[in-house]
């Protein structure tokens, strides 16, 4: 027993109008919320402060790095792992093409302090001699 006629009932319809905002609000909300930092090798290092540490100056050719590690392999050269011997072919190949090339030690805390002299030492030797310490700032600067 039927009371009601029957209605022909429309499909269901989407407003895509609505759903574009929507989209459009978390797009904006997740660019941001977004942090973009900077990766850093495999290597944990933990760098000592400073107080009166300064900014270097910037150069048209890449600057050398050097890490040097608690752990073994202590030493990297630009993000790739070497030897004593192997940075020392690195520097004089270096020197030799810019003679005021820029070299950054950054050397944790608890590094063997023989290795960051080793590298110091080896950087002199051949004729680098604009040589800084990457350092962590503290606050009350």
């Amino acid at each position: 027993m039927e009371f009601r006629p029957k209605k022909k009932r429309s499909a269901p319809s989407v407003i895509i109008v609505s759903l574009i905002d929507v989209l459009m609000v978390v797009l904006i909300f997740l660019v941001i919320t977004t942090t973009f930092k900077e990766r850093i090798p495999a290597l944990d290092l933990s760098l000592p402060t400073s107080s009166q540490a300064g900014s270097s100056a910037t150069e048209t050719e890449k600057p050398l790095l050097v890490r040097i590690a608690k752990s073994e392999p202590h030493l990297q050269l630009n993000n790739k792992t070497v030897t004593l011997s192997e940075l020392r072919d690195a520097f004089y190949q270096r020197a030799n093409r810019k003679p005021t090339i820029t070299l950054t030690i950054q050397a944790d805390e608890k590094a063997p302090f023989g290795q960051v002299v080793s590298v110091r030492d080896l950087a002199q030797e051949a004729g680098i001699t604009n040589i800084h310490a990457q350092v962590k700032l503290t606050d009350n600067r």
